[in-house]
């Protein structure tokens, strides 16, 4: 129905995979080499030889480039559609898109069916000349608000309306011809907002000649003066008037075409729907359209007050009919559709809140009185961003303060909202606001991969579109992180690093609420991903923005959960990345180490990530020299002492030592500490630790630590790579029994037992890890295992 698509069917509803068509579709337009050449000076891309495009694929690649940005959608790309042998085009939309009067001359030369053109900056009064000349086969256009393809005049400019100037400009041109579109097919015309105050006989012009529609929209247009020029119109079945001015006007001439079943005279703004007598106005016109189904009357009073006071009478025959009729009926101007109900009644923002009544005659009806009914009004005013807006808010109090009953559709149409308007803010803010209320809910994991991905493209537009705006950036931020990071966000990890990124670096309104919940994110993203996007997120900048908050909160003398988790994202994103730990040391990552230590040295947390972050960077032994000053190894050798958060600091201080330690006698270049000191003070420390400690550490592998097992030359490495083992099989027996095996620890550890060289203790504690392991193979956990001593 024409009154908004009640019924929308959205692909990523399809628990089903992704089409095939799409998968390859998204992967050619952001890799148009795969079909086209580029030229190398105009970057114009042209098809490849020997490459045929039928039209369904054709298609699907401009509708592919429109859900991606429109906005990069232009002439460059358009280009590879000039060879009409091998590419087909029939119906097409280029809403919001970068295509030129060049652009749209070329894609109608394909004899297009079905054109959309609305919000097009880039097109003149050229594309209309090229429409003109190619539209024989056009049945649908869809203008919108690219006003500017249209004349401004239908006279020249020295030409006032009243002269009989026969001037032959191309201006007077048009008024000489007698049409304005030559477009004798046209089914579906849609012009928005489009103002002439001045000629009364432009509208007339414009559609007079276009007597096969049968669906007209000129929503917010202005001066279209009692529109009697529609009345030749004899297959029109649709119009739609939401917002004209003087809308009074036009009614006595849309009663006329009895074939309407579809009338739209809604006001955006109150004060622009009132009639004088309502219950009147909406009876005739209501009487006077046998076929109608649908009708919008919503920001009208057209639906009276509900009191009937008007139809009143002293007959008493007519009081008792009135009465029965009010019974069923609480809008006086629809009596008549009490048995046959309309289909579809707009009453969003009605004068008097008719939505509320009880007996409305019509099966679907816009309004906020219900769930139902908002999610009706969302659905028909997708195209009306002043409306949608507030449909939208109302939802949103929904989610809010009540339950969603529909959380499919509701979802759907805040997606298509945020879609269809990705630069208004306010639609952006509200529809953002919903979303975060879906994705923490109770029925978030019914959300299939592909809702759950569109829900974080939508939201990562609106954080890119409005990045300057802290209360889309706090929307964007929390609903991102409900999701299953970093599973979800994979598709677009690095879009998602690069956004959170940005804010982390500021952007000078002050709100460090959307930076701690920015950082927070980065450093999920880098905790459970491999090395490749680990480096990713280096590659970046991650590193160097960690530096730089650090180095600010330390000019501020600021301890706080943003300086903590910055270590920990820099402890997250160097593990196992020699890469990324070489930025970190390049970065003067060691001299802020030291500052902090100074600066904050009774903080457990902060000393434990940043003990974490440099055993990372001891386990890149071309890294190992950068760390060898006397200053940092008396450190490192103090904090096995510690007993901040645990036992964390002294585990790692005592990792960190042990990969050093592991380079031998040469790679010792300092004589204070000596080797041998810190090594005793290591196995020391390692002794006073508990083996059943709970840990705070998560290991995605264990080949750094195996390899200290085969550290012959100096045990006491294999000692701490023993004890780490024994301590996390034992505790975490779940995620770590089966890593040692996989990544062959047994084996080690069976070759470690068998040398003459690692000291009792040392086997021992290979011996407890070998045990944990074959129990839990055996038995799947360790709840029922003997322990011997330890």
């Amino acid at each position: 129905m024409t009154m908004g698509t009640i019924n929308i069917y959205c692909p990523w509803e399809d628990s089903a995979p992704e089409p095939l068509l799409d998968i390859c579709g998204k992967f050619v337009i952001t890799h148009p080499e795969t079909f086209c050449v580029q030229h190398h000076e105009t970057g114009v891309w042209r098809l490849r030889p020997g490459v045929a495009l039928p039209t369904e694929i054709c298609e699907k690649l401009i509708s592919l480039w429109q859900d991606r940005d429109p906005e990069l959608l232009d002439d460059k790309f358009i280009n590879i559609f000039k060879d009409l042998t091998n590419t087909r085009l029939k119906r097409i939309t280029l809403r919001n898109s970068g295509v030129s009067d060049d652009g749209l001359n070329l894609l109608l030369s394909h004899h297009l069916v079905e054109l959309d053109i609305s919000n097009c900056s880039k097109l003149t009064e050229r594309t209309l000349e090229n429409i003109n000349r190619v539209g024989d086969s056009l049945t649908a256009l869809v203008i919108g608000k690219t006003k500017d393809i249209l004349p401004d005049s239908v006279f020249s400019p020295s030409q006032p309306e009243s002269s009989d100037s026969s001037d032959s400009s191309p201006v007077s041109e048009i008024k000489q011809r007698g049409f304005i579109l030559r477009t004798p097919k046209l089914k579906k015309l849609v012009v928005r907002e489009l103002i002439q105050p001045k000629e009364t006989e432009y509208f007339a012009l414009l559609l007079k000649p276009l007597t096969k529609l049968t669906h007209l929209d000129l929503s917010g247009c202005f001066f279209l003066r009692d529109v009697t020029y529609i009345l030749p119109m004899k297959y029109l079945v649709s119009i739609n008037l939401h917002s004209v001015q003087r809308i009074q006007e036009v009614i006595p001439a849309i009663s006329e075409v009895k074939t309407l079943k579809f009338v739209d005279v809604s006001q955006a703004n109150q004060k622009y729907g009132v009639f004088d007598s309502p219950d009147n106005v909406l009876a005739n016109l209501v009487s006077s359209l046998p076929n109608l189904t649908s009708l919008d009357i919503s920001g009208t009073n057209l639906s009276g007050d509900g009191t009937f006071d008007e139809y009143r009478d002293t007959n008493e025959k007519i009081k008792c009919d009135v009465t029965m009729e009010t019974d069923l009926c609480d809008i006086p101007g629809l009596r008549s559709r009490i048995n046959s109900p309309l289909e579809f009644l707009g009453l969003y923002n009605t004068v008097h809140d008719a939505c509320h009544r009880n007996h409305i005659p019509a099966k679907v009806i816009t309004g906020d009185a219900s769930e139902e009914q908002i999610l009706a009004a969302t659905a028909a005013y997708l195209d009306r961003p002043e409306v949608l807006v507030k449909a939208l808010n109302e939802l949103f109090h929904i989610f809010r303060f009540e339950t969603c009953h529909d959380q499919q559709r509701a979802l759907n149409l805040i997606l298509l909202s945020m879609l269809r308007h990705r630069e208004d803010k306010h639609i952006q803010i509200s529809g953002s606001a919903s979303l975060f209320y879906i994705a923490k809910g109770e029925d978030k994991n019914s959300l299939n991969v592909r809702a759950r991905q569109k829900m974080i493209v939508v939201l990562l537009d609106a954080m890119e579109t409005h990045l300057d705006d802290s209360t889309m950036m706090r929307n964007g931020c929390l609903t991102l992180c409900q999701f299953r990071i970093p599973q979800d966000v994979l598709f677009e990890y690095r879009r998602l690093v690069q956004l959170l990124l940005r804010l982390i670096r500021g952007r000078g309104d002050g709100d460090d609420f959307v930076r701690r919940i920015a950082i927070y994110l980065l450093n999920s993203l880098a905790c459970q991903v491999d090395g490749e996007q680990k480096e990713l997120v280096g590659d970046l900048g991650a590193i160097e923005t960690m530096l730089r908050l650090i180095n600010d909160r330390l000019n501020r003398h600021m301890h706080d959960d943003m300086l903590e988790i910055a270590w920990s994202a820099m402890w997250n994103v160097t593990d196992e990345t020699p890469v990324n730990c070489l930025r970190f040391l390049d970065g003067q990552g060691m001299t802020y180490f030291q500052k902090c230590l100074k600066e904050f040295p009774d903080k457990p947390e902060l000393l434990r990530n940043m003990m974490g972050l440099l055993g990372n960077v001891a386990e890149v032994k071309d890294l190992r020299c950068r760390l060898m000053t006397s200053e940092l190894l008396t450190t490192f050798a103090d904090l096995l002492d510690s007993n901040s958060d645990g036992i964390e600091v002294s585990y790692n201080a005592a990792g960190v030592l042990s990969h050093i330690a592991s380079g031998g006698l040469e790679a010792w270049t300092i004589d204070r500490p000596t080797r041998n000191e810190v090594l005793e003070r290591m196995v020391a420390a390692i002794e006073r630790w508990d083996l059943t400690s709970k840990r705070n550490i998560n290991y995605r592998s264990f080949e750094p630590i195996l390899r200290l097992l085969e550290v012959h030359h100096t045990p006491q490495c294999q000692h701490w790579a023993a004890w780490a083992l024994a301590n996390l099989t034992r505790v975490y027996p779940d995620k770590y029994c089966s890593l040692v095996e996989e990544e062959g620890g047994i084996q080690l550890l069976q070759a470690l037992l068998k040398s003459p060289m690692p000291y009792q203790r040392i086997k021992a504690l290979a011996r407890i890890v070998i045990t944990q392991c074959q129990h839990y193979k055996e038995y799947g956990s360790l709840e029922h295992m003997d322990y011997d001593s330890d």
